[in-house]
């Protein structure tokens, strides 16, 4: 089983991670992405759906149109650990 970020580990991932925020009300991150239209939010999210397929950590999320909102959480520790800090930083590098 996973362990969960203890709080240097989440200090570091904030830091590390300056577009993510703490989602409110749980262990978990989040970002919120706008594009320039529907189907280059979709393409990203085929992109983050193949990368998440490959490291076995599946994102939540919400589109509507141009908008994705992403969450980050391991369900099965409870909240925040290395693979929610991976998939993460995996994503970021989808962006540039």
């Amino acid at each position: 089983m996973t362990t969960l970020l203890n709080e240097t580990e989440r200090q570091a991932l904030t830091k590390s991670l300056p577009h993510w925020t703490l989602a409110e009300g749980r262990d978990a991150i989040c970002r919120k992405l706008d594009f320039d239209d529907f189907s280059q939010a979709f393409a990203f999210m085929t992109r983050v759906a193949m990368l998440a397929e490959q490291m076995n950590h599946h994102p939540e999320w919400f589109n509507c149109y141009r908008r994705v909102e992403i969450t980050l959480a391991t369900h099965d520790a409870g909240g925040l650990t290395q693979k929610d800090h991976a998939l993460a930083q995996a994503i970021e590098g989808l962006l540039v």
